[in-house]
């Protein structure tokens, strides 16, 4: 009997260590790595004609859906019917119904959508050829026929003209160079909407990227105070404390931002608590990001490449494309910038007719090891124009992207697989 349960007793003591080895492997089971979504993307051709180089995304019709607007046209969700707003402004003697000759140009270079007016309508600036009178366009509110015009202002000056909230209030406005004064300027909509808007300087008269036709221009902080800049690539104007209320020209602080761009990005992509920029050649070829070096900040910055792989990166968007909580860029290939012959590169010769790509760019960053920048093809026969737009057009919570440019009108919803 003794003998019984002195075995029953060890057979019990075998059982739990077993029990127990088996739960403290399990317990310490290295967990699966952690898998990201697949990303893909379905096209949708809204238009194959060219209307436009920019794109906005907006409710024209307030029937809860949004609606895309590129240039001279608008497409009404969710069989994207097409919709003039205005006389097609072409810079030619062909037929306005088929719309610009991509050998020409549009004379749409950026399109902001708002309610400028305050009516609850969404409105639309339209950017237009490069130092020409600036308009913008009011909502006719569902009734149909050309939108309503408005002059801005007489002179819309450097490739790209900037939206931005400038002064974090959650109020946009837009930035932007004139002529014959070469200021840079952000624009105050005055009481009565349907005037020419207030120009405020930001810069000196005969500043530097004010020019007709100057390339790059960007909103950000650059010295971390918590007030957004204004940059050029010759340097950056830093926001004075006043803000909106501030009365002359900003002070300017001279650095050298690489060659001929298009939008600037201010983001610390090293992750050392300084601000750097990301720019891209408007008409050559490369995408860059410029270190901020913190025994000089504000004044020096060491030029980095990001990717090399086409050219004709004629605008950028920022923007978290993959939800892990960083942003992300996206650009791609203007195509036939300056027509099929027009942009000569000595290492390709036929780059101008080369696919007209678009990218997204993740940014990974490590501890003691540079940044990475991972391209992603979104597609190869779309390409980007002078502005695009990243929005969610599907209520599915993800960020799709919308371009116009000599290709047509494209619109790519984000879709994702475990």
């Amino acid at each position: 009997m003794l003998r019984m349960r002195s075995l029953m007793v060890g057979i019990a003591v075998l059982l739990g260590v077993i029990v127990g080895v088996r739960w403290f492997s399990r317990a310490h089971e290295k967990a699966p790595p952690s898998r990201k979504p697949l990303i893909r993307w379905e096209k949708l051709v809204l238009d194959r004609k060219f209307w436009s180089e920019g794109v906005a995304v907006a409710d024209v019709n307030r029937d809860g859906r949004p609606d895309v607007i590129a240039g001279d046209v608008w497409y009404e969700a969710p069989r994207w019917q097409r919709h003039f707003l205005r006389p097609v402004q072409r810079r030619d003697k062909g037929n306005p119904e088929e719309g610009h000759d991509p050998h020409n140009y549009s004379n749409s270079f950026a399109c902001f959508a708002d309610d400028f007016n305050g009516d609850g309508w969404p409105d639309v600036i339209i950017l237009p050829f490069p130092g020409e009178a600036c308009y913008w366009y009011e909502n006719p509110k569902g009734q149909g026929g050309y939108w309503r015009q408005h002059l801005l202002w007489r002179s819309a000056c450097n490739e790209s003209p900037q939206y931005a909230d400038l002064f974090g209030d959650g109020r946009r406005r837009l930035i932007m160079a004139i002529q014959p004064e070469g200021q840079m300027c952000w624009f105050e909509i005055p009481e009565d909407a349907t005037k020419p808007w207030i120009p405020h300087p930001i810069s000196e008269p005969k500043a530097p990227g004010t020019d007709r036709f100057s390339h790059g221009l960007g909103v950000g902080d650059v010295n971390r105070d918590g007030r957004p800049d204004v940059l050029v690539t010759a340097g950056w104007w830093e926001q004075p404390v006043d803000g909106s209320k501030h009365a002359g020209p900003w002070k300017f602080h001279p650095a050298k931002l690489g060659g001929p761009c298009a939008d600037m990005i201010v983001f610390d992509v090293d992750g050392d608590s300084f601000n750097d920029v990301i720019t891209s050649s408007a008409h050559g070829r490369g995408i860059w990001w410029h270190r901020q070096l913190a025994e000089a900040p504000g004044s020096r910055f060491q030029q980095h490449e990001i990717y090399a792989g086409f050219t004709q990166t004629h605008a950028i968007v920022f923007t978290d494309i993959n939800g892990d909580g960083r942003p992300d860029l996206v650009t791609g290939k203007r195509w036939w910038a300056h027509g099929p012959k027009g942009d000569k590169d000595p290492l390709d010769p036929e780059e101008p007719n080369r696919p007209a790509v678009l990218y997204w760019f993740e940014i990974v960053t490590q501890p003691g090891a540079p940044p990475r920048f991972i391209p992603h093809q979104v597609d190869d026969d779309s390409g980007i124009g002078t502005q695009f737009t990243v929005a969610d057009l599907n209520a599915d919570r993800l960020p799709d992207v919308i371009v116009a440019n000599k290709k047509g009108v494209f619109v790519f919803l984000q879709k994702r697989e475990p």
